[in-house]
Parts: structure tokens; sequence; C-alpha cells
């Protein structure tokens, strides 16, 4: 195997035996194959739409496949391998669908070759093999280095903006247009022809679409539970029965809110699920109580004395210790083998497990933090900060966020938070959020000096915060007293930063290390075009920007 999709790659470069994710040889391979044959659905479908013809149930299976193969999601080979066996009934799906159209134009079908003729081996071993031969290894083989590397930029932004556009479309908000981006994108990384230019235009197509598809989610979460509110969440556990709620898929807490109704069952969040304070039609439930723990890298040590049932939505899951193996399930596309899989939103035994939980045997001395500094939140108090601003009050802002992870050096961004001066606010978002929510920051003239906008996918909210305070001072946000600081762990991260590119947005600080898949010439033009930083030392870091 060889993969370098994630911050944490072995040796910065790529992992060769086992993933420091957890994935195995055997599902490294599964999920390259699957993406192999996701871009024979794509190109069918392609070409059927350009005919006028489309299938939802193939638009939608593709957002699954390339959502499925993020980091953290599906473990389990068994699982993939039933999902590369829908994927061939997809693509033969999209390829009547496509012989049909021709047939009603009267013209002749294109033969394709590739992805597009793929056939699945009969049994898993096969399988496997089948994978082990669309690897990234034969990509780099076969292009070299860079041109495989700008390829697989474009396919895990892919990924991430599949992730959020997935979640979306749960939520009954799509568009078509999106469908169309992903099968042109995946019909284009199918042929044989790239130059390293075009596959860079192609990788800031990828961040266009990815704001469209952040916004289709905004959409999609506002519309279904309200604009988040400024909300205290505790932090500290009640007494009583417990469940457990991480990773991104807020459909999946309504239901379970609604299901535990009147059971005597407390539900905390964890994670990405944190920001779900803040939505009235989320909050409004009693029984969420708050949010334990941190990130999702420290699951197993929280999840070891969490005296509960855990659920797993989305990505994030790790290997799940014994201890706890009996009383953690997933739901959706997470999967992990031996775990228990909810896969029609029916929570009973998670329940059932919860109920035979001790549960908390005394509540602790309430602390709080607080969530809901999303874009109606922020904006609603403009005024009082662009006064702030022109009154000196507010010398800068800082977006500090992004991705949480293990590697060693992102204590850096615990530093450069507790170094910022009091004068400057810190917007943050996503799982990075943790290194430093639950420190005291005070406030400016009474608003909060740390104003969390949300999960990752609030980038939105961050953007059009960003995008209002460089119209009200009649300027472009690289003309801002802002400055954005960058942890990036998997490919919802590579979108996010595409389309912050794509925005012509310059002087991002990452970390804390470049992704292994940005060989030098690649990222030289992102360096001359864009000035994107590594991060050095917070010192530095801060000097440089405030001078």
């Amino acid at each position: 195997m060889f993969c370098y999709q994630c911050e944490q790659t072995a040796g910065g470069t790529g992992c060769t035996n086992f993933g420091v994710c957890g994935k195995d040889p055997e599902t490294a391979a599964l999920q390259d194959l699957l993406i192999y044959a996701t871009q024979g659905i794509s190109m069918y479908a392609k070409r059927a739409q350009d005919l006028g013809s489309r299938d939802r149930e193939v638009d939608v299976f593709v957002l699954e496949a390339l959502f499925t193969t993020v980091t953290n999601v599906d473990f389990d080979p068994k699982r993939l391998e039933g999902l590369i066996h829908k994927a061939y009934q997809m693509k033969e799906k999209a390829r009547n669908m496509y012989l049909a159209a021709c047939a009603q134009e009267g013209i002749s079908p294109e033969e394709l070759s590739g992805p597009a003729a793929w056939i699945p081996a009969s049994n898993f071993g096969e399988l496997v093999k089948q994978g082990e031969e669309v690897t990234l290894e034969k990509d780099i083989e076969r292009w070299g280095e860079s041109v495989a590397g700008a390829k697989h930029l474009i396919i895990y932004g892919l990924k991430g903006m599949a992730a959020y556009a997935d979640h979306a479309q749960i939520l009954g908000v799509e568009d078509e247009e999106i469908y169309t981006f992903f099968h042109r994108t995946l019909d284009y990384l199918a042929s044989d022809n790239f130059t390293l230019d075009e596959l860079l235009s192609r990788a800031l197509q990828v961040g266009e679409y990815n704001l469209k598809v952040m916004a289709l989610l905004d959409e999609a979460h506002t519309s279904t539970y309200g604009h988040p509110v400024p909300t205290p969440v505790r932090i500290t556990p009640v007494i009583g029965k417990a469940i457990l709620i991480s990773g991104h898929d807020l459909k999946d807490l309504e239901e379970l809110l609604k299901q535990t109704e009147g059971r005597g069952i407390n539900i905390y969040t964890h994670g990405e699920m944190l920001p779900a304070h803040g939505y009235p039609g989320l909050k409004k439930y009693p029984h969420l109580v708050g949010n334990y723990g941190g990130a999702w890298q420290n699951q197993q040590k929280e999840f070891d004395v969490f005296p509960g049932a855990i659920l797993m939505t989305t990505n994030c899951i790790q290997k799940p210790r014994e201890s706890y193996k009996d009383r953690i399930f997933t739901s959706g596309l997470v999967a992990w083998p031996g775990v228990h899989h909810i896969s029609n939103r029916d929570f009973s035994p998670v329940i059932e497990a919860a109920l035979r939980e001790r549960g908390f045997s005394e509540s602790e001395e309430e602390k709080n933090i607080m969530v809901g500094f999303a874009r109606n939140a922020v904006l609603g108090v403009a005024d009082k900060v662009i006064k702030g601003v022109k009154e000196g009050n507010i010398r800068h802002f800082f977006l500090i966020g992004g991705c949480d992870g293990a590697k060693p050096g992102r204590n850096y961004y615990t530093q450069f938070a507790q170094m910022v001066p009091s004068d400057c606010l810190i917007l943050t978002l996503a799982c990075g959020k943790y290194r430093f929510n639950k420190l005291e920051f005070g406030e400016i003239d009474g608003i909060p000096r740390l104003l969390d906008v949300g999960q990752c996918n609030d980038a939105y909210s961050a953007i059009q915060i960003a995008r209002a305070l460089a119209d009200a001072f009649q300027t472009d946000v690289n003309s801002l007293p802002l400055s954005m600081i960058i942890s990036w762990y998997e490919q919802k991260a590579v979108a996010i930063l595409l389309t912050l590119l794509h925005l012509g947005i310059k002087n991002i600080r990452l970390g804390p290390s470049m992704p292994a898949f940005v060989k030098d010439p690649v990222y030289q033009v992102l360096e001359e075009q864009f000035n994107l930083i590594p991060i050095t030392t917070p010192e530095e870091d801060l000097r440089a920007i405030l001078g």
C-alpha cells in the first residue's frame, strides 16, 4: 500500500505497511479500487448528462463512494467489498442510461475503456489484487510524483467536497450542477493526458464548487435547525444514563434526540458535534445536556472511561479498545470490523446499551464554554466590531482552526492562541478548537475574544464574515487586519484550502506540516500566487503578522 492523503502520514512521506489511521493494506487497496470504479460510473454519467439524462441514485452513490474513502471513515473490508459490487451495478446503470440517451438522439455511443470497462473480480482476494493495480504508486510510476500529486490533490478535494454534499443531500438540499461537476471532474481524472498547469486549474475549480457545496450545507443546516445562536455548553457530566455522539451528522443527532425523549438518558456531544448546541432546533431538547471530551484523536482514552453508549457518525473513528467495543456503534458510512452498525437510524441498540451501562453516578460542578458564533451571530454585532476596529480597540482578527490530530507539533496552535494580544479577536472552527477552547480569553467591549464559528464545513460562515467585514471597510479580504492560521488533517481540510485559494485569499499559514502530495513544482506555484506559508513558531509568526 501507499497512502499520503492525511497530515499524519508516516514519516511525512507516505504510509506503506499500515496506515497511521489504522487502515490495513487490504482496506487501502479496496478504497483505491472503489475510487477507480467511481471514475467509471462518472465516465458514463457525464456523457448521459450531456445528452440530458441523469439518475439521482447514481449521483448520490458517487458522493457516498468518495466520502467512504475519506480518512477515518470506513475500515471494514467486507463493507467495502459490498460497496465495490454496488459501484459496478451503478456503473452499469449509468452505462445503460447513456446508451438509451444515445439511441434517443440517434447517435453512436463512444467505446469507453479504463474504469468504464472495469468488471469486479468474483472473490475478495481477487478484488484486493484489482485494487493493487490502481493505486497511487501506479500513478507515480506512470506520471511522476509532481503530476500524480496534483492529480490526487484534486481527488482529495473531491473527497472532502463529497462529504459536505452528502450531508446536505441527507437534509434534502442538493443541486444538479454539483453532481455534474463531480462526474465531469472524475471523467477528466480517468483520462491519460495531464499537464501540471491544467491539474492546478482543475484543483482551483474544486475549490470554486466546494464553496457552492458549503453554501448548500449551510442552507441545509439553517433551514432545518435554524441559525446558530451564542450558547453556553456544559462540559462537565450530569448524573444519569448517557449516550455520547461524535462526528458531523446533525440528522443522526436529531433522530437520536427524538428516540431518547423520556427515556432518562442524557445525550452528550463529542468532537465536531459540539456546534450542534448552538442550533435552536437541536438545543430545544433538554436531554442534550453538554459536551464530553475533546477532539477525535483522544477518543480511545475518553471513550474508555465514558460510562455509557457511544455513536460514531461520519468520519473520525479510531480503532476501538476492547473495553468499549461492545458499547460503540457506527452509522452512515462509518464502519469498523466487529462494531455494530446502525444502517437505518433505528438507534434502539444504542439506547439499550446506554440503559445497561452505569451512567454517571454524580454531577460535577458545572463548567461551560460558548458556541454558536456563526455568521448571523457575528454579523449581528458587526457595527460593534467595526466601531472597535475604527476606535483602535480591536487591532487584528485571527482565524485559528481546522482539523486536529495526534502528531507532535500541534501544541503550536494552543501557544499561538495564548500569545494573541488582548486587543485581538480569535475566530475558530472545526476540531482544532479543542487545542484552546477551554481557556479563558476574556472580552473586548462585551464581545468574546474567542468566537466559535462551528464545524469544519462552517468555514463558509467564516468566509461570509470576512467578506462582510471587507465590504464594510470598502476593501478586499486580503487587505483586512485578518490572518488565517490553519491546521489540516484530512481531505475536507484540503477542499476548504482549495476554496480559500479559489477566492484569492493569500498569506494563509498552514501546518503542522505541508501536504506530502504537494510536490515542489506545485508548492512553488502556490507560494508564488498565494504566498502559502508553512507555520514556524508562534513567536516568529506573530511577529511577522503584527510587526
